[in-house]
């Protein structure tokens, strides 16, 4: 894919918010405006999640370990009391969203696709830390096809369908092909990689520790001409330039929110004033 490429989903710019960084938007729109922003929405599933133990996030080097385990309202509330607030807000919301069955998949998107206010929807085929919880298996490529293909069918044409792999160079390329036959218009690349918390619990690793693989996997995706959005350790400009010279449409930007909420706008005063 080219840089040159047309951003998805009518996007002004290409850099977004990545699932679970933005919490309900509240939290960023106190320090910045949402207006014009991709924002991808933390992972939702059909009923609420309380999520894991505390602590949920702790400090590795380099980046940050955490085990939410999926914490959210649930996609009755979230399209009831979240949803209305980020439209007016003036956000181009993509809801994340992942579920137990391919039949509950199909569920939540038949809501979604009669919920007005979204540009798309992320399929999360990588959660880390869903050990536990009933979510489906989508680690082999015909398992995460079958996902995208439940959900493509009940989804409106114009809405785009993201599917969010793991960052893993050995197999991204076989899962990405396997997902963008099924119908998905393009695939995330990574996902935080598998980790633990101090106490044995499995945990995700995201930040800047995962950047270099998460590049290696978007040049290969990227090179073997499927589309695709960046994802993993994105803290400056230089490291938006590169997912987009290795072939992303766009990137996204997460636990770098974390530290900085205002980085989104950073990022995009950068892009436009460097050449």
């Amino acid at each position: 894919m080219s840089a040159t490429a047309p951003l998805p989903l009518g996007l002004s710019h290409p850099v977004l918010v990545a699932a679970g960084c933005g919490g309900t938007g509240r939290e960023l729109a106190a320090y910045d405006s949402l207006d014009g922003v991709g924002f991808v929405t933390r992972t939702l599933t059909r009923h609420p999640h309380e999520g894991g133990a505390v602590p949920r996030v702790v400090d590795s080097p380099g980046g940050l370990v955490h085990a939410v385990g999926l914490a959210n309202p649930g996609l009755d509330a979230f399209v009831d009391e979240e949803l209305p607030w980020l439209v007016r807000q003036g956000a181009r919301v993509v809801v994340s969203f992942c579920a137990a069955s391919l039949g509950e998949y199909a569920e939540l998107t038949r809501v979604l696709a009669r919920t007005p206010g979204t540009v798309g929807v992320e399929v999360n085929l990588s959660a880390p830390d869903t050990d536990g919880l009933d979510v489906f298996d989508a680690r082999e490529p015909y398992h995460a096809a079958s996902v995208v293909a439940a959900v493509r069918r009940e989804l409106p044409a114009d809405l785009g369908l993201w599917a969010k792999l793991r960052p893993d160079p050995t197999r991204v390329v076989e899962t990405a092909r396997a997902v963008h036959d099924a119908g998905a218009s393009a695939v995330v690349v990574g996902n935080a990689l598998p980790a633990a918390m101090p106490n044995g619990r499995p945990a995700g690793l995201s930040g800047p520790a995962i950047r270099p693989v998460a590049l290696a996997a978007v040049a290969a995706v990227g090179g073997a001409g499927l589309p695709v959005i960046g994802c993993g350790g994105v803290t400056a400009v230089a490291h938006v330039r590169a997912h987009l010279a290795a072939g992303a449409l766009a990137v996204q930007v997460g636990s770098g929110l974390l530290h900085d909420p205002t980085l989104i706008s950073q990022l995009v005063r950068d892009l436009e004033e460097t050449p």
